[in-house]
């Protein structure tokens, strides 16, 4: 096997938030094979704005890679983004976000929400794990013996009268009502998937995991990004379960 066809094995992994926008190349065992790099989201994070931000930072990493896996914070169904909360909002209406970057990049794409790709990177694939991600908003990953479950959009889930996840334990609200507050409301949250998921595992991510400062129960670990951004791989060794967009899509 020659140099460019283990390099076209390669998977460039990009992992869109709401604050900064992630990339790395992995082999498809997920290894990096590049720096891991980021760059603030831009601040309108239109699609456009978006798009171009994520070509300013690959072009960085080089063209080593034959695939690219995305994470995107929103709802996503068949490469098209249905929800962006802490995007432009309604600017992402049904993008064809996996299309625009296939026929951009030339490289076939797979496109799945942000935390079910830090999902698959993290989760151990034994029982029923689950997978937190405290940033922007609040993003969630329910794994099964190694096997992602249909991805459910439960920051929208009411957790008091005026408030959702999102609302509950996003960034913003860190800010106003400070950390000591923002953690007790984050163990409330805890508590209650500890009830009504029974979990055997949960991971804790996102850029806002740092933050938490009660002790945490046995099955309960925190993870960084970066550990998470691997499930790009993973995304890729499963080929028959999700979506494949290239620069030649096949007629209808």
């Amino acid at each position: 096997m020659n140099t460019q066809s283990i390099a076209d094995q390669n998977i460039l992994t990009i992992d869109i938030g709401g604050t900064s926008l992630k990339a790395t190349i992995l082999t498809p065992a997920g290894e990096p094979v590049s720096e891991y790099i980021k760059t603030p989201t831009p601040k309108e994070a239109t699609p456009e704005d978006v798009i171009k931000g994520i070509r300013e930072l690959t072009d960085q990493l080089g063209d080593a890679y034959g695939r690219i896996s995305m994470g995107f914070p929103g709802y996503v169904k068949k490469g098209r983004v249905q929800t962006a909360p802490n995007l432009g909002k309604d600017s992402w209406n049904d993008f064809p976000l996996a299309q625009k970057i296939a026929d951009i990049y030339g490289k076939p794409v797979r496109l799945i929400n942000d935390a079910d790709q830090q999902g698959l990177g993290l989760v151990s694939g034994l029982g029923f794990e689950i997978v937190f991600t405290l940033g922007t908003g609040f993003g969630t990953a329910l794994v099964y013996d190694g096997e992602l479950l249909p991805h459910l959009e439960l920051s929208h889930m009411p957790v008091s009268k005026t408030e959702d996840y999102d609302d509950y334990v996003g960034k913003k609200t860190m800010q106003e009502i400070g950390k000591e507050r923002w953690n007790k409301r984050v163990k409330r949250v805890i508590g209650i998937y500890k009830t009504v998921f029974n979990y055997d595992t949960l991971y804790i991510g996102g850029g806002n995991a740092k933050h938490l400062d009660f002790e945490l129960d046995k099955n309960i670990r925190i993870v960084s990004n970066r550990d998470g951004i691997k499930g790009g791989a993973r995304l890729w060794s499963a080929n028959e379960k999700y979506d494949v967009f290239t620069n030649h899509p096949a007629e209808k």
